[in-house]
């Protein structure tokens, strides 16, 4: 018994009986062998989770795409429903007045709640008219002579507006040019 406690090992005494016991030894270290066993067959646990993971995320994000790009435009068609109720009832006035002066006034109310409308939700109208022709913003139909100099190179007329949406272009002004 001397020697456990040079060792620096005293026996266990066991409070309900009184016995003493030996100190439960360690196990033995792994060898070097069975310790690079485990740490693949942990690291392997790990990459496996880690791919699951990765794949939850590439499948949880292809829903959400497919999802946005099915409801991208509901904001914006939700808004124009207002305007689609409102052009029913024009229609229903076109039919039942012939006042042109009330049915002039009754479609341009719509047309001007239909710009208001698409200019709440980012879209601006591009101003070609008389600017500089830029292939950025414009598209060339033609070119017509014109006889005075300062207007050669400039937009003359606008065939098809072209449109902003927050600042972006999404669609070229189809213009005729001065040359």
């Amino acid at each position: 018994m001397e020697d456990k406690e040079q060792l620096g090992q005293e026996p266990i005494v066991d409070t309900e009986n009184g016995a003493q016991t030996a100190p439960e030894t360690e196990e033995a270290p792994l060898s070097e062998l069975d310790q690079l066993k485990a740490d693949l067959a942990d690291q392997k646990d790990k990459y496996l989770r880690l791919m699951a993971e990765f794949e939850n995320f590439k499948r949880r994000t292809a829903k959400e795409r497919v999802d946005l790009i099915q409801t991208a435009g509901k904001d914006v068609i939700v808004s124009l429903l207002d305007v689609m109720d409102d052009c029913d009832r024009a229609e229903k006035q076109l039919h039942g007045s012939d006042d042109i002066a009330v049915q002039k006034e009754g479609i341009q109310l719509v047309f001007n709640k239909i710009r208001a409308t698409l200019h709440a939700k980012g879209l601006k109208a591009m101003e070609s008219i008389d600017q500089a022709f830029d292939v950025e913003l414009h598209e060339a139909i033609t070119e017509v002579p014109v006889p005075d100099d300062s207007k050669k190179g400039k937009v003359i007329d606008e065939v098809t507006k072209g449109y902003y949406l927050n600042d972006k272009i999404i669609r070229f002004a189809k213009v005729v040019v001065g040359k």
